[in-house]
Order: structure tokens, then sequence, then C-alpha cells
């Protein structure tokens, strides 16, 4: 049985969307189904996109699964970006890609290092090595070299695999907050220091709802039922029952279990990835403007981002920040 919010967007779906009569929506992932989609799945499995009229499909990404691309070329009409990085450099190249909602406030990127070795973010930045992939090298691995005192000479190469760490405890790794921490767990049977970015001063939102800018303009009661779905599927995913959601996780990704999935929904929460700082106030999905500018700042300063970018077309605001869904959130 959905709650209170979603019989009020029900009557929202109503007014401004009644007359698509499930018009079929394609939301492509930028990876393998995880408990970090959630919120998506929980709105496909209780019914709530079908509310205001949309039949959404999630269409898992991967290693070898372009969903972005698909988006550009017309076949997709949404996409899960990753984040704000990926919308400004859509800006810088002319790509008319806009951000319409942020599913998390807080970035799940971690720094993780073994105990009793690095128990501190300073004592982080003493080790001799850092395990940073390329990607991450290229985004907020200059972060952390300009806003603090890690250094090029740390960083080596990251391939995925925790055997490095495991083998050297004088090694620290990047990782997400529900991923490495918990294989660690697993393999080998310890809890690593686990040092969320974000509460060091990374900002900048992240899994995002991506849409070309034909989308908003031509079909804006589509962008508003996939964004409120969405809203009310993470209120809905993380606080109520998930059952449905979590059985189509593990349908469509063989390797994932259901303690994993467990993992990373207390993460979700014990941490506030999803439901913290501005959403407190405004409910899940909530951009703003601020925010916005200030990662853009941070990534300049760090010589990620090139000075001059028109940041603000990245994103609007239009379809969030109306409190939908708060009143799904537990007493405190």
């Amino acid at each position: 049985m959905l709650r209170s919010s979603t019989l009020a967007f029900a009557a929202l779906g109503a007014t401004t969307g009644g007359a698509l009569a499930l018009e079929a929506v394609s939301f492509g992932t930028n990876w393998e189904a995880q408990a970090e989609h959630g919120g998506f799945y929980q709105s496909v499995a209780d019914g709530t996109y079908a509310e205001c009229g949309l039949d959404v499909t999630i269409v898992p990404g991967g290693p070898l699964v372009n969903n972005r691309a698909l988006m550009l070329a017309g076949r997709m009409d949404f996409h899960m970006g990753g984040n704000m990085q990926q919308a400004f450099d859509a800006v810088d190249q002319d790509i008319p890609l806009v951000v319409v909602a942020a599913s998390f406030q807080k970035s799940p990127q971690v720094i993780i290092s073994h105990p009793g070795v690095a128990d501190t973010w300073e004592e982080l930045q003493e080790l001799d090595t850092l395990l940073i992939g390329d990607g991450g090298y290229i985004s907020f691995y200059q972060w952390m070299m300009s806003a603090f005192d890690f250094t090029e000479e740390q960083r080596a190469p990251y391939t995925f695999s925790i055997a490095p760490f495991l083998a050297n405890e004088n090694i620290g790794m990047q990782g997400f907050l529900s991923s490495e921490p918990f294989a660690i767990q697993q393999e080998a049977g310890f809890e690593p220091n686990v040092f969320v970015l974000a509460d060091y001063g990374f900002g900048g939102y992240a899994t995002t709802i991506e849409t070309m800018a034909s989308t908003i303009e031509e079909r804006p009661e589509v962008v508003e039922c996939f964004v409120n779905g969405s809203i009310l599927g993470w209120y809905n995913f993380l606080y109520g029952d998930n059952s449905a959601a979590v059985e189509m996780i593990l349908a469509d990704n063989d390797e994932m279990t259901l303690d994993k999935i467990d993992f990373a929904i207390n993460a979700m929460i014990s941490e506030g990835i999803v439901d913290s700082g501005d959403a407190l106030e405004y409910g899940i999905g909530v951009i703003t403007e601020e925010a916005v500018g200030t990662f853009y700042a941070d990534m300049v300063a760090a010589g990620v981002m090139e000075e001059g970018v028109d940041w603000r077309a990245s994103f609007t605001t239009e379809f969030v920040g109306n409190g939908l869904g708060m009143d799904l959130r537990p007493a405190e």
C-alpha cells in the first residue's frame, strides 16, 4: 500500500500527465543493478511511475555499455549521471544535456585504509601509496592534491582488485561506500577505515538524472512524472517495503547478493548519501545553484575544469525542491 505522498502524486499525475496513458520511457543506469539504483527499481516495482502515466524500463549499464551515448542519440529518455562534472563537460562541448534531479546529496566515493596504520585523514596523507583508478585520478584525486597534501607520487593505478590492499597494510585505496568496504569485510574479516570524501569537502551531487533539453521542452510532463516518481521511490526504498525492488535488482544482476544490498542500504542511510543536507529541508532529489556553483569552483581550482564554462546551463531546479515525499521519512 503506497502512502500519503504517493496519493498526492497520483492526483498530480491526473492533472499534468493524465493523457500519457502509460507512455513507454527508458532509463539507462551507469552500472550494473545494485542497491544504489534502488529508488528507481522501487518505483517500477510498486507502480509509482505508472501512477502518473509512465511505463518505465530500466536498462542496466556496465563496463561495456554506454547508455549516455544511447540517450544522446535519441534512443533513451533518461540517463543516470555520475556527478556534475559530466554535465559540465556536456555544456563545454555544446551538448544539450541537462541534470533534472540529484538522487545522492553526497558522493559515495571513499578512500580506504588499514586500521592502526592510517586512522585519520591526516595520517592517510602520509601513506606511501594510494591506489586510484584513471577516472578517479582525473577527478577527485586532483581535488585531493589541490585541497590537501596528497601528491602525484603517492598515486598508483587501481585495477579494481582489493588484493594489493589486503597484501600491504601501508597501502590505501579508492572505493565506493558500499562496495570495497563490504568486499574487504567478507574476504579478510576486518572493517577497514572508510573516509567519505564528501565529509572532507568533496562536494557535488551523485547519481543524477540526466535528460536532453528537448525532452524538457517537448515533454515536461514526462520529466515531471519520472523525477517525482524517482523521488518517491527513494523514500520508499530506504524507509518502506523494498522487497519487490530488491528482487528486481537481484534478477538484473546475477552477481548481486542480498547481504550486499542490505549492507549498501544501511550505509546509504547511516552516511546520509541520499537523504541529508538540503534534502532534509527540500526533499530528496533537490539541486541548488549554490551547491553546483561551489563544486564547479572546486573543480576549476583543482584544474579539472576550465574557467568560463556556463555551469548554470548544466541543470535545472524546475522539477525538484518542493518537499515531495518528506512525509514518508520516519519520525525521529
